[in-house]
Order: structure tokens, then C-alpha cells, then sequence
């Protein structure tokens, strides 16, 4: 019969075996299947380290390059724009590598009139019909005729298209803006949140170097990535435009215009322009823009022609 006292006996059989248990198997471990062990993590620590050390030296390499292409800018850029009048034209995606294009711009003796960042805002579909509405009331006071604006009912585009009558010359059956003008078409546009402009702009422009970055990826990045395009299209009117992106792939501003035959043979691109070296050649491919009227796309990107324009004579 089996009793109280039976189960104590076999409960502590049991406990008793698996103690021996983990004695003897740790024993057991303690022996090659822990220097094994040891060993793995040895070798693991060693691969880190050297993983770490191949980081640190590709950033140094970076950091390098960067500073010989800042050098090299100081001797290839000078005199390269002297006189010509130059807009930055700064997307949403490109604002963080704006101000080394307009340094090498500087650099090259441009007169860079002015500096426009469009704001997310002014890319969001959301606000198409406001963009319509305001391109109408904005263009009021000014000498810019609205009966040569789009009339296909995209608000970005038509905006856009106001904004290169009143900042840009060389448009196409475009009357003369005066400065006031100018200002009032730009102060609607700013009082509204749609964009931001820098002290200057007290005239036009006769070149655009438009930066951009990577392609949209939320819910409306068919429709932003479009007007991006649309953007473009109509500040090229003045037939000197450069666009400094980042990469050529995966549907950006960059990508879109080297597929299109059209836009590829008038808008100069180049895909590294987030790097120092990409914002020497932005520079140095309006060079060739503005004193041989040819357009080229350099950068690293497998549909770039070259690293580097072939430089312009001085003149």
C-alpha cells in the first residue's frame, strides 16, 4: 500500500538524482564544451574589433575625401561664376546639404540673388486648391500674367510657375517684375507657410540649382514625387538648371529626369550632392550650364555619365 512515507522517499530520490545530475553534466561542460564556448567568444570579440577598425577607417577615408575635394574646390571654383546670377531652390528632402551647394556656388564668385526653401506644405496634395487660389490672389499687384500660368488644375505647378515668372528671367513672354512686385508675390506665399526666402532676392535670377534628396515613401509619395518634377519643369524655363540630389534610383527627382529624354537633354544632375565632393560638381556642372548651354549627369550612380564635368575654359 502505498503511504505518506512513499511518496517522501521517491520525491526525494527524484531531487537527489537530478542534483547529481547537474553536478555531473556541469563537470562534463566544464571541460572542452566550455572551452569551446570560450573560444567562439574569443573569436567573435576579434571579428568586432576588426569590424570596428574597418568602420573607423572608412570614415576616415570619407572624412579624407571630403576635405581634398574642399581644397580642391578652393583651386578649380574661383572665378568659374563670376557674374551670373544664380537662385537656390531648396526641396523639403534636400535641406540639409543646401548650404554646402551655396557655399561652393560662393566660392565659385556667383551672385547668388537669393535662396527659396519650399516647405512641406507647398509638396502636400492636401493643399492643391489653396496653392490655386493663392497663385491667382498672389499675382494680383504684380505685372505677372496669370493667363500664361497652367491651367490643368494642379495648385503645385501653377504655383510653381508664378514663382519662376516673378524669380527668374528669361521666361518665355514674361513681363518685367519690379522688386516690389517680386516682394509681394513672395511675402503671400511666405505669410502662408508655403515657403521661406533669405534677406536678399532683390532680383532675378538667370540660373536655378534645384537641391533635392531621396524619394518620398508615406502614403503620398506618387503625388509628392510628382510635384517635385512639376517644380522643376517650370523653374527650368530659364534654361540653366542644375539639380543636386541624392542617389538615382528608386524614383527621385534625380532618377526622374535622367529617364526623360526631354528634361535629361536641358537639366544638368548630380546624384552625390549630399557629400562634399557632389557639391563641388553641382557647382562646376552649372559652370558648363551657364558658359556652354550643355547639359550633363555626373555623380556615382550607374546611370551617370561621369564623376566630374569636364571643366569650362575661364573666360
Amino acid at each position: 500500500m502505498i503511504n505518506f512515507r512513499y511518496h517522501v522517499v521517491s520525491l526525494t530520490a527524484v531531487f537527489l538524482a537530478l542534483a547529481i545530475g547537474l553536478v555531473v553534466g556541469t563537470t562534463a561542460l566544464n571541460g572542452p564544451v566550455a572551452d569551446a564556448l570560450n573560444d567562439n567568444v574569443n573569436e567573435l570579440r576579434k571579428d568586432n574589433q576588426v569590424l570596428r577598425q574597418t568602420v573607423n577607417n572608412l570614415e576616415e577615408e570619407l572624412t579624407r575625401e571630403d576635405d581634398f575635394a574642399a581644397e580642391l574646390a578652393g583651386v578649380v571654383m574661383p572665378g568659374r561664376l563670376t557674374g551670373k546670377r544664380v537662385l537656390v531652390l531648396s526641396l523639403p528632402t534636400g535641406r540639409k546639404h543646401t548650404d554646402g551647394v551655396v557655399n561652393m556656388l560662393q566660392l565659385g564668385n556667383a551672385d547668388v540673388v537669393g535662396r527659396v526653401d519650399l516647405q512641406d506644405k507647398f509638396i502636400n496634395p492636401d493643399n492643391n486648391n489653396d496653392l490655386l487660389e493663392l497663385a491667382v490672389t498672389a499675382a494680383r499687384p504684380t505685372n505677372a500674367p496669370t493667363t500664361n500660368l497652367p491651367g490643368n488644375g494642379h495648385g503645385v505647378e501653377t504655383s510653381s510657375a508664378l514663382l519662376a515668372t516673378v524669380l527668374l528671367d528669361g521666361v518665355p513672354e514674361a513681363t518685367p517684375i519690379s522688386e516690389a512686385d517680386r516682394r509681394a508675390v513672395l511675402a503671400a506665399y511666405a505669410n502662408a507657410n508655403y515657403l521661406t526666402t533669405s534677406e536678399r532676392l532683390t532680383q532675378s535670377a538667370e540660373a536655378v540649382v534645384v537641391v533635392s534628396g531621396p524619394p518620398y515613401t508615406d502614403k503620398d509619395s506618387s503625388e509628392k514625387d510628382e510635384s517635385v518634377v512639376k517644380i522643376t519643369e517650370q523653374f527650368d524655363r530659364t534654361g540653366a538648371t542644375v539639380v543636386g540630389g541624392t542617389g538615382s534610383e528608386g524614383g527621385n527627382l534625380v532618377a526622374f529626369v535622367r529617364d526623360d529624354a526631354v528634361l535629361a537633354a536641358k537639366i544638368s544632375t548630380v546624384d552625390n550632392a549630399n557629400t562634399v565632393q557632389g557639391q563641388l560638381v553641382t557647382a562646376l556642372a552649372l559652370a558648363q550650364q551657364v558658359t556652354e548651354d550643355k547639359a550633363g549627369h555626373y555623380g556615382v550612380g550607374d546611370n551617370a555619365g561621369s564623376l566630374v564635368p569636364t571643366l569650362p575654359q575661364e573666360s
